[in-house]
């Protein structure tokens, strides 16, 4: 993986993809202690960055390939990145979701022309899964993160950011990536790390699912104990990739790892300061950045708010907050 592939698959997303905006606010600069700059990946088509990495990989195959299907499995982000990429190219796609999915996302993927064939994650292998729908109806395979045209794909997000950052006049800084198995977080540092190697990368997870993190500390992969029971479903990974992960061993500096409640409350900030909805998955990077600064140096920060597919009862519940 290097930044020619990146560059290549900006060229297939060039428009197709959005070009999202870097948003601020002096109110969340006065809560964080710094400048903070908001990457709204919310705002991509499908309303996360997974559509991205989607296009990249089925614009990557062979016509002949691709118009057989697309298979891929995904507790809902991914799963309507492909479900609007395949659509886009005219090709069938099979996605295999939790069950416990949130319900907009399952109907989000449907909606986009995807057949979902749901799964028990606490009982059912949906690598397993997986392979066995692809070898009967010859379907391909793209997996969420640990796929290097789907890592090039969300790389794309790293050069917008590196030339907004730019534009911003912000040359040094962290840049806090919300993080599941680590396609969007090893992307986003292999482009900065050729476009702007003042700008870190840092992994941000939920409490209690922090393998990127502890992987990174100990230097070694390591495993959640639990595959769910947490809000931030979009990134309840088992762990890092295979891939993914020694590109973020290279890259990236400590991770950082905020509640559920913080993740609600970065989405009632979100909201009131920036108008934009975000989901809890697609805002821990944000809450590290509010509630974490003591562990964040400068004086500046950029985060992703990677995915706004929020549960309406989930979002309801972060406004009601007392902040």
């Amino acid at each position: 993986m290097d930044i020619t592939r990146i560059e290549a698959a900006a060229e297939r997303l060039q428009g197709h993809a959005r070009r999202t905006p870097l948003l601020s606010s002096p109110f969340l600069d006065e809560i964080a202690g710094r400048r903070l700059l908001v990457k709204a990946e919310c705002l991509q088509h499908t309303g996360s960055f997974k559509f991205r990495g989607a296009w990249s990989a089925l614009s990557a195959l062979a016509p002949a390939v691709r118009a057989k299907g697309i298979i891929a499995f995904s507790s809902g982000n991914h799963a309507q990145g492909i479900a609007a990429a395949a659509r886009g190219f005219g090709v069938p796609a099979v996605i295999i979701m939790p069950a416990d999915a949130p319900a907009a996302k399952i109907a989000g993927t449907k909606g986009l022309g995807g057949e979902v064939v749901l799964y028990d994650r606490e009982t059912e292998d949906r690598d397993a899964l997986g392979a066995k729908l692809a070898a009967e109806r010859g379907l391909t395979l793209v997996k969420p993160f640990d796929e290097p045209e789907v890592i090039a794909g969300q790389g794309t997000c790293g050069l917008e950011i590196a030339a907004q950052a730019a534009e911003a006049g912000v040359t040094e800084a962290d840049v806090i990536v919300c993080c599941g198995g680590g396609g969007l977080t090893s992307g986003i540092a292999l482009a900065l790390e050729a476009k702007a190697p003042g700008l870190r990368v840092r992994p941000a997870e939920p409490e209690g699912f922090d393998d990127v993190k502890r992987s990174l500390a100990t230097g070694s992969i390591q495993r959640n104990a639990a595959l769910g029971g947490n809000i931030c479903d979009a990134i309840v990974t088992p762990q890092p990739g295979n891939i993914t992960f020694p590109i973020m061993s290279r890259l990236c500096g400590p991770g950082l790892a905020v509640s559920e409640e913080e993740a609600l409350k970065a989405i009632q900030l979100a909201a009131r300061h920036l108008k934009i909805v975000a989901e809890p998955g697609g805002a821990v990077a944000l809450a590290a950045a509010l509630f974490r600064k003591d562990e964040i140096a400068g004086d500046a920060v950029i985060c992703t708010v990677s995915g706004g597919n929020v549960d309406p009862a989930i979002l309801a519940r972060a406004l009601a907050l007392e902040i």
